[in-house]
């Protein structure tokens, strides 16, 4: 095959894995029941002026299943991660005891189990959305290809195409497995 019609496939399929790595890292923070240290990884704490990520200024642990605990590395900060936590908007409600920041999570609700395999159901759309835009960005590329014969060009589609094929499939069954822990009570 010609080389520059590899390079095209291995680009779009590092562009693919991208797009799964980067639903995986959504998934994780769709919360499904018991209480995670990564349901705060979005949480961004005004640290001495500049927004730093809550795991650079705070230890962040789940005793047990229902309960995160934070408990920041300089006292001072229990205000500003407090504030953070609830500018997050999370749903979480954080009591500060002085030295660290206990957060109850509450058990979902049928309805707010729904509302996350929505979000869920959107983030693998979104998902399959950038892998077809690496399929269409692929097949582009490779009709530019002079040096190549039709014939090639037209079996490196094909090999896009299953390239394709592979990680939608791929997203549709971490979305059933996504559904399914969020959905078990």
């Amino acid at each position: 095959m010609n080389e520059d019609i590899t390079f095209i496939i291995d680009s779009a399929k590092e562009a693919m894995d991208k797009a799964i790595k980067h639903l995986e890292k959504q998934f994780v923070n769709i919360r499904a029941g018991k209480a995670s240290p990564a349901m705060l990884g979005s949480v961004m704490v005004d640290y001495y002026g500049s927004q730093t990520p809550l795991s650079q200024v705070a230890n962040v642990n789940t005793p047990d299943g229902r309960t995160i605990t934070v408990q920041p590395w300089e006292k001072n900060m229990l205000q500003e991660i407090e504030k953070a936590i609830m500018i997050a908007n999370l749903g979480f409600n954080p009591m500060n005891n002085g030295e660290t920041i206990i957060i109850n999570v509450p058990p979902l609700t049928e309805e707010r189990r729904r509302d996350l395999a929505k979000q869920a159901k959107a983030e693998s759309e979104d998902a399959k959305v950038g892998i077809r835009s690496a399929r269409k960005d692929a097949n582009n590329d490779i009709k530019k290809t002079e040096d190549a014969s039709e014939d090639l060009q037209k079996n490196a589609e094909a090999d896009i195409q299953t390239l394709t094929d592979k990680y939608v499939k791929l997203i549709d069954e971490l979305l059933a497995n996504k559904e399914t822990e969020i959905m078990t009570v």
